[in-house]
């Protein structure tokens, strides 16, 4: 049983709500809330600055942490982990760190979130470079041999592509493996958005043949405002800071600066030490966990979930029909006359069943599609239990069932 709900103080509770929103931001155990209050009552210092006690015992952390981080994206060198406020920053700093000519190309897919388009939108505006989306099949899954083939148009204006190895929209995986050879074979680099893909899955960044790898700890059962930037650490000693200032630099004049090493170049200013103490208990959890029974798992909750919705009139899953295809993640699209964000709100109050309404981030795959309204969303973790799925498969129908009788 992989559940361990008696971890989650939330969950412990016998009125628990059936928390189906796990990939915008995950549940924290114990262990996690305990260490975040530690740092703030027991050693409330800073790392890599100060040698007192206190300062050491964080300093100690901070390297701990990163270790585990490293060892939990299967790098073999910590000097190619830095911590990040998010994945966001992460692909920021990706975007805004390398050097760019103008007509360089990068690519995206047509389903990618905000922080992995936008970035590139604006290097488009600022440095001129040529942003261009790949379309997906009809299955909404990744087109290897329509990517291939722009590949052989483009030439060696082809320079990246930047990727969400886990669609945050349907939960589809995209075959990083095959895009980073088929990307390296034309000279180009290959960034993944590993945000929905970290906390659920085995990773391992050099099997998967990434040159960056950003992922964020809220959803791994971490902190807010914490996440990591993953990269090649041959591209990240050429790359400029997206933040400069303290901590950035290994010394400065009053006519210049001589940029630290990586990690610390892209860690400016006071750390987030609690995010920190928080991620390294959230990783120690993580690493107790065999993650292939957790993707197992999270598949079998969404087939009790899209099997028992499916024929519904007026609903529709985004992606493919076969869940296994979707991991922990059944996104729906509702009829016009069904409001997702009432659909939301309903499910909660009336039996405390928490879901996402919206456009996730990913508005530009419905603008493109001119899908009117928007979609629900409901995802799964290990501490997601069958009776959560059915409890929102009921209680869904049952109003479902209400708003077609209007």
């Amino acid at each position: 049983m992989l559940h361990r709900r008696e971890d989650f103080p939330m969950l412990r509770d016998e009125a628990a709500p059936a928390y189906l929103d796990n990939a915008c931001v995950t549940l924290k155990p114990d262990a996690v809330i305990d260490a975040v209050n530690e740092y703030y009552t027991m050693r409330p210092a800073c790392g890599g600055r100060s040698v007192h006690r206190l300062g050491t015992s964080v300093s100690r952390t901070i390297a701990t942490t990163r270790r585990l981080m490293a060892e939990h994206i299967g790098a073999q060198d910590t000097r190619e982990v830095a911590f990040m406020k998010n994945a966001t920053h992460a692909l920021n700093q990706v975007a805004q760190g390398l050097s760019w000519n103008k007509g360089d190309v990068v690519l995206t897919s047509d389903k990618e979130h905000n922080s992995n388009l936008v970035p590139w939108l604006e290097l488009e505006r600022t440095h001129g470079v040529d942003h261009r989306v790949l379309p997906s099949t009809e299955e909404n899954t990744f087109d290897l041999e329509g990517f291939e083939s722009t590949c052989s148009e483009l030439g060696d204006r082809f320079k990246m592509i930047s990727v969400g190895h886990v669609s945050n929209l349907d939960g589809v995986t995209a075959p990083v493996e095959e895009i980073a050879k088929i990307a390296h074979d034309h000279g180009a680099l290959v960034c993944v958005d590993g945000a929905q893909s970290a906390p659920h899955m085995p990773i391992d960044v050099t099997a998967l043949g990434a040159d960056f790898y950003a992922c964020s700890i809220h959803k791994m059962m971490g902190p807010s405002g914490m996440g990591s930037l993953w990269g090649r650490l041959d591209l990240l000693e050429s790359m400029h800071p997206l933040l400069t200032g303290g901590h950035t630099v290994a010394t400065t004049t009053y006519e210049g600066v001589q940029w630290a090493p990586p990690p610390a170049r892209f860690e400016a200013g006071l750390g987030h030490y609690a995010g920190i103490v928080g991620t390294e208990a959230a990783l120690t959890y993580l690493a107790d966990l065999n993650l292939h029974d957790v993707h197992e798992h999270e598949v079998n909750i969404n087939r009790i979930m899209s099997e028992g919705i499916r024929d519904l009139d007026g609903v529709s899953i985004i992606g493919p029909e076969d869940p296994s295809k979707r991991g922990g993640i059944c996104s729906i699209l509702l009829d016009e006359h069904i409001p997702s964000h009432d659909m939301a709100i309903l499910l909660d109050e009336a039996a405390g069943v928490m879901v996402r309404s919206g456009r996730h981030c990913v508005h530009s795959w419905f603008e493109d599609r001119k899908v009117p309204g928007d979609s629900l969303r409901a995802s799964a973790y290990f501490y997601t239990s069958e009776e959560d799925a059915r409890r929102f498969v009921d209680v869904f129908s049952e109003a479902v069932h209400a708003f077609n009788a209007a």
